[in-house]
This record gives C-alpha cells, structure tokens and sequence, in this order.
C-alpha cells in the first residue's frame, strides 16, 4: 500500500494590477490633504486678516468671529480709488478678452487651413514674439504709444495687452483647429457657405473648448499685470487695480488691512469668469495634444 500525503493548500490572494494597499491609499490621502491644507492656509489667512481691525493686523489669532468687522472693505470702497481702478481694470480686461479671442481665433483658423505666401513666417513670428520678456517691450511701445497718443488711454494698454496674449492664443487655436476634420469645412462649402461663414457658423461653436481657454487667458493676462500698467497708465483716473493697490505701501508703513480687502474683492471678478468657463477648461487645454 502506497500512502499519500496531502498537502495544505496556502490560499493566496493576489493584489489586482494597480489596486493600492491600505497604507498606501492612507499616505496618498495624508498627502493630498497636506496639499489642500497648504493651498488654502494664504486664502483663509488673507480673508481674516481683511476682518480684522487695526490693531490686530499681526496678530497671530484667527478671531473668526471675535472682533471681526468689514470696516476695511468700507474704507476700500468709499475713501479710495478703489472703484475707479475697478472699472478701468474691468474695461481694460473685457477689451482685450474679446479682441484677443477675436484676433486669436481668425489666426489660428488661417494658419491651420489656409496655405499662403509668408505662412511659415506667420508662423515663426507667432513663436518667437513668445520669446521676449516684457521689461524688453516696454520701451519701444511706450514710445509707440506716446507717438500714437495712447498713453493714459486705455485702448493703447489693450493694444499692449494683446502684444502678448494674441500670439501665444494664435498657437493654440492653430492645434485646437488642426483636430477639426477639414470635411466638416468642405461640407459648408458644398452647403453655399463662404469660408468666413464656414469659420463662424460650422467651426467656431466646434471650438468652444478653445475659445474659453483662450478667453480665460486674455482675461487674466491683463486682469493681473503690473509692468505696462504701471508705465502707461500715470494718472490717478487711470490706473488698473495691479497699480493703484501700490498706494496702500509706502517705504515706512503698509495699510494691511486696505490690502487683504482689496485683494480679496479682486479674486471675485476672476473667479466669475473662471466658473463661466471651467467646463471647457480641461477640453480645451488637452485638445491640441493629439490629431484627430
């Protein structure tokens, strides 16, 4: 007789290809929550620091709600320029969004379907206007501008606004246009449509995703810049919030109050328009990745 021994079976249960262990999903949630936390402490330290009165500026309390008060944003908005930086930060900002996204959109659909003399040059152009700083540009279009009579104007620092966004959107639009299949233009020809009825009633609502980037990116390209406002725009009616903010510093004393307020009534007009275009925003910046 012959006897046989059978072995216990090991169960062992193998972890799916990219399923996480327990340690590790509580790592990568420490860690993400650590990345929050260090993302919103100067948004939170910001807002109750525009809270606090006067003598409570460095203070090292949070005071949610003990002594806090709005008696800053009511000196931001009734014994400053505020809203008249405001207004003219608004205009200067709506002006270049709608003239950049414009100017942007008509390159890029050119550049990406139409063959013509000088179109690789049109191209390189748009590169490498990318290339130069701003501090560069500032003396040779202050002295376009004064040449033009445009300083103090705030059509000349749209002008300027758009030196730098209307290139760098022009690429983009070209990528985001290069995904649309050219049948879709030919069929609007075929349909009796001219090519600039092709552009604005076929492609343009195809590129939605596009055109909320590059609105967004205009917006912002002027809604925070310091450099040509600060040399274009001298007098007080004139000024844009990134300049007449300077006002609340002097060399021996900073009104930090006037400064949160302020910074945190400037958030909102770019969270509104971040919020108007956020659902296009990821379609749109990862559109030019590929071909169709």
């Amino acid at each position: 007789m012959v006897s046989t021994t059978t072995r216990p079976r090991v169960s062992t249960t193998t972890r799916p290809r990219g399923e996480r262990g327990p340690l590790a999903s509580v790592a990568l949630h420490a860690g993400l929550l650590l990345a929050v936390a260090i993302s919103l402490f100067p948004v939170v330290w910001l807002v109750l620091t525009s809270l606090k009165p006067r003598d409570s500026w460095l203070s090292a309390e949070l005071q949610l709600f003990n002594n806090s008060s709005l008696d800053n944003y009511v000196r931001v908005l009734t014994g400053t320029e505020f809203p008249q930086w405001l207004l003219n930060s608004v205009l200067t900002a709506g002006l270049t969004m709608v003239l950049g996204v414009f100017l942007a959109a008509t390159t890029g659909y050119a550049v990406s379907r139409f063959r013509f003399p000088g179109h690789r040059s049109v191209m390189w152009l748009l590169l490498i206007t990318q290339m130069f700083p701003v501090a560069i540009l500032i003396v040779p279009l202050y002295n376009l501008m004064a040449g033009l009579g445009l300083l103090n104007q705030i059509p000349g620092l749209v002008i300027a606004y758009m030196t730098i966004a209307v290139p760098f959107c022009a690429w983009m639009m070209k990528s985001y246009f290069d995904t649309v299949p050219v049948e879709i233009d030919q069929a609007g020809m075929v349909d009796g449509l001219t090519p600039f009825g092709v552009f604005w009633r076929v492609v343009l609502p195809l590129a939605r995703p596009g055109i909320a980037v590059t609105a967004f990116y205009c917006f912002m390209t002027a809604w925070g810049e310091v450099g040509y406002a600060t040399v274009f725009m001298s007098q007080e009616d004139k000024r844009t919030l990134g300049v007449g903010l300077q006002q609340f510093i002097g060399q021996h004393w900073s009104d930090w109050g006037l400064m949160t307020a302020s910074a945190v009534l400037i958030a909102i007009p770019a969270g509104v328009v971040f919020l108007l275009v956020q659902r296009h925003l990821i379609t749109g910046l990862t559109a030019g990745a590929t071909k169709a």
